[in-house]
């Protein structure tokens, strides 16, 4: 779905750093031919390995990790989406998981969730880029644990639960389609949502889930698409949740496809996959 996009907007503040968090140029974002749109993209528009067809919007501060890259909400304490790129060979286990949680400390107390913010609140800190898709390194992994990451997601039935579920089937699917790019972000019911703690952390109502599939070249792109209510849920229920991309926009305001050529966006935009 097509949107004006100015990442760098007087409105919003936007911090770049740490692995190859670089500003698009004029030139990177000219239009390209429908016949050669995927492949080029393979370049990258700002040379950030895990953002392949443009920024999704809402990018009021952009943190970027080795792992993953995310755009983060300070009002509401939590991204509004995480994106990162997944291959078969960065799924491997080559540390475990540190359980280091820790306020992100390129972000300013006021903007930020505190740990106090989750203590007995009845909610888990939910992984968006999950911690076993960062196991191939150190700094991946404990990247994954800064609570700019997490957000406040129901524990038995959900994110230890279904939720885990999926994050489990896109591990199998890196394997067996070796490059994706995962999209994965909250969903808020109305302006009147719960909150959390005395930063007042943001609770969502859903979740959603992207999955786009295709090769280094960029060829052969594929998508799925899931929306997932933050509550328990059966494990065997989990093709019920399949969505389109444009749903999810419809729900959240974000733009997912906005770099790709017209007809290949509304392609994979409008359509509800089948169960991969």
């Amino acid at each position: 779905m097509k949107k004006t996009h100015n990442l760098f907007s007087c409105l919003v503040i936007i911090i770049l750093f740490i692995s190859g968090c670089n500003t698009p140029t004029k030139s990177q974002s000219t239009t390209i031919s429908k016949t050669t749109v995927l492949f080029a993209h393979v370049k990258r528009s700002d040379n950030n390995e895990h953002i392949l067809f443009g920024y999704p919007g809402h990018e009021k501060i952009i943190l970027c990790r080795r792992g993953y890259i995310l755009g983060y909400n300070p009002d509401k304490k939590v991204a509004d989406w995480v994106s990162y790129h997944f291959t078969d060979a960065y799924c491997v286990k080559n540390t475990g998981r540190t359980e280091d949680f820790r306020p992100d400390p390129d972000l300013l107390p006021g903007q930020r969730a505190e740990l106090v913010d989750y203590k007995n609140s009845g909610y888990d800190r939910g992984h968006l880029a999950p911690a076993a898709d960062m196991a191939r390194d150190a700094q991946t992994m404990s990247e994954s644990f800064l609570l700019s990451n997490m957000t406040p997601q129901v524990g038995i039935g959900f994110n230890r639960g279904i939720w885990k579920k999926l994050e489990e089937k896109v591990r199998e699917w890196v394997h067996q389609k070796k490059n994706i790019y995962v999209f994965t972000g909250p969903i808020y019911a109305d302006s009147n949502y719960k909150t959390i703690g005395p930063d007042k952390v943001a609770v969502p109502a859903h979740f959603y889930k992207i999955v786009v599939s295709c090769t280094e070249a960029g060829e052969n792109l594929d998508a799925i698409a899931f929306i997932l209510p933050n509550q328990k849920e059966p494990d065997d229920m989990l093709p019920q949740f399949i969505t389109s991309i444009r749903e999810i926009e419809k729900r959240t305001g974000l733009d997912f496809m906005h770099d790709l050529d017209d007809d290949t966006e509304n392609k994979l935009e409008t359509r509800t996959a089948k169960m991969w």
